[in-house]
């Protein structure tokens, strides 16, 4: 179904993918694709090692209006409530830039939880179209399966997946 990037990530040959109307290709109910991220600390991460956990993917970039905009919340609705609980984890994967964008972007929203780097984009790849829009974020339970998708901010979505999370570690 798909090829390895340079960068060993799983990439998704999209001739045999229909993407929904906002551009994901995982649907609810999916097994999250595996992906290892290193994040901007130089740890590397690999979603499949995680199970156990309820983890929250948060595709963005430097350029993204709605991502800056949305981070905040993230920060103080969801990471600082959960951070501590040794059952989430929540990454923000950050779309084709590189190390020294990413960490002052980080710094400029304010936000403590871990950034990981994507180049080339082959991690969102495989969960959207390579040119669809961001911000996007993968809500995923502990066996590994996807539970909840969101597209772009709007407070009532960002609430669902807030309760969501909440009922997920309950």
């Amino acid at each position: 179904m798909g090829t390895v990037s340079a960068q060993g990530v799983q990439t998704t040959d999209m001739a045999s993918v229909k993407a929904d109307s906002t551009g994901y290709i995982v649907r609810v109910g999916d097994m999250a694709p595996d992906f290892t991220v290193k994040l901007t600390d130089g740890k590397e991460v690999t979603l499949s090692a995680l199970r156990g956990k309820v983890v929250m993917l948060q595709f963005t970039a430097s350029w993204c209006g709605v991502c800056r905009k949305e981070m905040p919340f993230i920060e103080r609705d969801i990471w600082q409530k959960h951070k501590d609980s040794g059952q989430f984890v929540l990454i923000a994967v950050d779309r084709d830039e590189p190390l020294e964008k990413v960490i002052p972007f980080g710094q400029s929203v304010g936000i403590t939880y871990p950034m990981g780097l994507d180049p080339g984009a082959d991690i969102y790849a495989n969960y959207a179209l390579r040119d669809s829009g961001i911000t996007r974020n993968v809500l995923i339970d502990r066996d590994g399966r996807i539970v909840k998708l969101t597209r772009l901010y709007n407070e009532s979505e960002f609430a669902s997946l807030v309760q969501r999370i909440d009922e997920l570690l309950r």
